[in-house]
């Protein structure tokens, strides 16, 4: 008999989903080899004009339709007037409620699937960018029809979300694909498209019913012995690991026979557009990426239509001026995502290097090192911290060569799938793009990170502190934003860490609280993760930094 929990695992899933989890939650799906995914462009008679996504396993189909209405608040209800159909009202406007939509289009898909003796477990989810304003209140009522709703999600049309691949296709497969051909036709349904329906469906059954003879006699596997792979119902089934799967250089780079660093490779995400939106502040900076992405797309869209049509020019190459700690690796992060998605990288990786991943000892290193590390980045962003390191006082500095040779290199037009990001402190990165006149074309995408307000430093406290689970008494809350306030009052801007200093004063209150909980008197469970006015330990300011010699 099988395990319940494996049975129930993907209607499940997206049960526990939230607005912000549910993007990667789709990705992962994607890569499951047991699950079969596919995009739907239309489902008569209802959703003619929707975006729906096909999910199914052995036992489960969940329908998930994309609701881009982008109304900003609206009031929800499903009940039927007289002969009218439920409606959701805004303001000004009203429209048919799309879950009853979703419930008609899935009884006419059981139907279907009744009519040629397949059992499934039937979901629908409705994702949508309006917020509904009784949404608690009508949860219920949803959960009856057997519909998850996801609402306040912003930018959907921003959204790519993955399907399976065809080598994946999994037992049920080529049923599920002939369902969604006949009920795509609904109306207009063919002897010839019901013949061709009846043929795959025999091959579902009979391939079905070898499975099951298979299966027949094997021991069951214990509960606890069940396969990795297969989450089970109480699993979390948000995705905590939201980068995306791809074939990655070692990320080495040898400068000559004895000497050889290592830079840091960093895979792309499965949903960038999600982590953008979930980035404290940076408001300006969401902003500029919008308008490079929406160039870079109409672009694509427009060398697709008029291959012979001349195209803007758009150049990838940026600058990222801004103190430690304020995003600039996290959103160089996101910005080649977003540029894989976009069409204009083919893999969407960051590789991070620095003034001492191109210097080297012997006469050449410097030119190995360069030629190394753009093959690596090849497809994705390089990133130079600290750029302006380069640009060193003495006119011989093998730093200004590897800028000359950058140089060359983004001359060549052959080099179209890279984008280099330098980044650094404003003043001296200012001086680097002095130093050589053809590097301001070079990098016409100016990006400036601004220090955090006190407001955004404690909002991103809270989100690290929920990721542990810890919870703030009102007390500790207190004095936490009070130590914070007064440490902002008195930073020194060279040296002051933004959110890095966040992540070290929370580190601090941790071992506190882990020594209190520890060493005292017994704790409950609930107070192991109560962080109190005793756990929260005064600001250890660094010592100002001397000023950068340029």
């Amino acid at each position: 008999m099988q395990n319940i929990s494996n049975i129930n695992r993907l209607i499940n899933g997206f049960k526990k989903q939230n607005k912000r989890t549910v993007w990667n939650y789709l990705a992962k799906l994607a890569k499951d080899p047991s699950i079969y995914s596919e995009r739907l462009s239309a489902v008569g008679p209802h959703f003619t004009d929707r975006e729906l996504y096909l999910y199914i396993d052995h036992y489960n189909l969940v329908l998930v339709c994309l609701d881009n209405c982008a109304y900003a608040d609206e009031l929800a209800d499903e009940e039927m007037f007289k002969d009218e159909l439920p409606l959701y009202f805004t303001e000004c406007s009203h429209r048919t409620s799309p879950v009853w939509l979703l419930t008609e289009t899935l009884k006419l898909i059981r139907k279907k699937l009744e009519e040629n003796n397949l059992i499934f477990r039937l979901r629908g989810v409705l994702l949508s960018e309006s917020h509904f304003l009784n949404a608690d209140d009508m949860r219920p009522l949803w959960e009856e029809k057997d519909i998850t709703v996801i609402d306040s999600l912003k930018n959907m049309s921003d959204q790519i979300i993955p399907v399976s691949p065809n080598e994946n296709l999994m037992h049920g497969a080529l049923a599920m694909k002939a369902l969604r051909d006949l009920v795509k036709r609904q109306g207009q349904t063919s002897e010839e498209a019901d013949a061709e329906f009846q043929r795959m469906l025999n091959e579902f059954l009979s391939d079905m019913s070898g499975k099951e003879k298979a299966d027949t006699g094997k021991e069951e596997k214990p509960e606890e012995e069940e396969d990795e792979e297969v989450l089970s119902d109480e699993e979390d089934t948000s995705v905590d690991d939201d980068e995306l799967l791809i074939d990655l250089p070692s990320g080495v780079i040898e400068q000559n026979a004895s000497i050889s660093v290592k830079v840091q490779i960093l895979p792309p995400l499965a949903n960038p557009r999600a982590e953008l939106d979930r980035l404290v502040g940076c408001t300006d900076i969401k902003s500029r990426l919008d308008e490079l992405l929406s160039l870079t797309r109409y672009n694509k869209r427009l060398r697709e239509a008029f291959p012979q049509a001349k195209q803007h020019e758009v150049s990838l190459h940026s600058i990222f001026f801004g103190r430690p700690g304020t995003g600039k690796t996290t959103v160089c992060k996101i910005f080649g995502s977003l540029l894989h998605e976009a069409g204009a990288l083919s893999k969407g990786h960051v590789v991070v290097a620095n003034r001492g991943t191109f210097i080297g000892t012997l006469w050449g290193d410097e030119e190995r090192s360069v030629r190394q590390v753009l093959e690596i980045a090849r497809g994705g962003v390089l990133m130079i911290d600290e750029a302006y390191l380069l640009n060193g006082k003495h006119e011989h500095d093998p730093g200004k060569l590897v800028v000359q040779l950058l140089m060359e290199v983004l001359a060549d037009e052959a080099q179209r799938d890279l984008a280099v990001v330098l980044c650094g402190y404003k003043e001296p990165m200012l001086q680097l793009l002095d130093s050589n006149p053809g590097l301001p074309s070079r990098f016409p995408n100016r990006f400036e990170f601004k220090d955090f307000s006190v407001d955004d430093l404690l909002e991103i406290s809270r989100r690290r502190v929920d990721e542990y689970q810890y919870h703030f008494t009102p007390q500790a809350w207190q004095k936490y934003r009070d130590v914070l306030t007064q440490a902002y009052q008195v930073r020194d801007p060279q040296s002051w860490g933004n959110a890095r200093f966040v992540a070290n004063q929370l580190e601090r209150i941790y071992i506190r609280h882990a020594q209190r909980c520890t060493n005292g008197k017994p704790v409950t469970d609930k107070q192991l993760l109560t962080l109190t006015p005793a756990d929260i330990v005064s600001a250890e300011m660094p010592r100002p930094k001397p000023h950068i010699g340029f």
